[in-house]
């Protein structure tokens, strides 16, 4: 097992942490440590979570993260005693707080690593927006999910409107985010929120078993489909299908197809780096080529 240095996760002591990093093999696991406030994302821990992110994006070991919440419960949203005191300041430094967060799922939602929410307890607000960043949710039969902001005069930041109501539905986001319910764990299962609700003592066993599964599988081609299927989602058929196919080509150039008759395999780059060859061929044919007379012999359009 190792954990997380403070070089990557700031100068706070263990004692100090509101989250716990640590690695077991190829495998991140961070977990809301906040059990008396029911986990919720304080100013202090989400900075943590943005740091224990950023340290998992530069690994080259780390594969999979599984976030997780300390004494039976994932996590409570935002920190609203931080709020209700003015930490959060005045509406301009609110406004840049919750794009911080938005960043913060942002950077969740785009490792290049597998995400796995280990969701028990309540997962609302910002706790019920960190699932939606993942992508994989594996919840016990007691865990309990919605948006309540709206019975506090608040509303989301950072994707109970926007994440949700892709995932589910505009009417059903509305329903969700206007009424403000908690809702079981399998009614999550059944609007495509989550993937699975397992037994309440069955959750650290049902984590392992898919990461036994994913680990099966061609690690480039997990990535790549993360990248597609996510970039897609957001774009028209015709431009996800472009992915879909440069994807397609990513995948035989990996089984060894990669060589391309017409392409120069690196002669244009080794020619730069020489002033030589493909370099010296094609710059001078290009570098005039439709420019205006006033404007010829300018250097426009070479690199040094």
């Amino acid at each position: 097992m190792v954990v997380g240095d403070d070089r990557q996760r700031g100068v706070r002591s263990a004692d100090e942490r509101q989250g716990i990093y640590e690695e077991r093999g190829d495998v991140a696991y961070f977990t809301f440590n906040r059990p008396d406030q029911r986990n919720c994302l304080s100013m202090q821990l989400s900075d943590e979570l943005v740091e224990t992110l950023e340290h998992v994006r530069r690994s080259t070991s780390v594969r999979y993260l599984v976030l997780s919440g300390a004494g039976g419960t994932f996590c409570a949203g935002d920190d609203l005693k931080e709020m209700s005191e003015g930490r959060w300041g005045d509406a301009n430094e609110a406004f840049q707080r919750v794009y911080y967060y938005q960043r913060m799922a942002y950077q969740l939602e785009e490792l290049d690593k597998i995400t796995i929410a280990a969701v028990d307890g309540f997962a609302v607000g910002g706790g019920l927006e960190v699932t939606m960043a993942c992508d994989f949710v594996i919840a016990t039969e007691r865990a309990r999910w919605g948006m309540p902001e709206v019975d506090t005069g608040i509303t989301p930041g950072w994707g109970g409107t926007t994440r949700l109501s892709r995932a589910i539905g505009r009417r059903r986001a509305k329903e969700i985010n206007m009424i403000g319910a908690l809702h079981p764990a399998r009614r999550a299962v059944e609007l495509d929120l989550w993937n699975r609700v397992v037994p309440n003592d069955s959750l650290d066993s049902a984590v392992a078993e898919l990461l036994d599964v994913l680990r099966s599988k061609n690690q480039q081609t997990l990535r790549q489909l993360k990248y597609i299927i996510d970039r897609g989602i957001e774009a028209d058929l015709y431009t996800a299908q472009g992915f879909e196919a440069l994807s397609a080509a990513y995948s035989f150039a990996l089984n060894g197809w990669w060589r391309v008759d017409d392409h120069d395999q690196r002669a244009g780059l080794e020619g730069f780096a020489t002033k030589s060859g493909a370099w010296r061929e094609r710059r001078p044919k290009a570098i005039d080529f439709w420019v205006d007379d006033a404007s010829k012999g300018d250097g426009a359009g070479a690199s040094s």
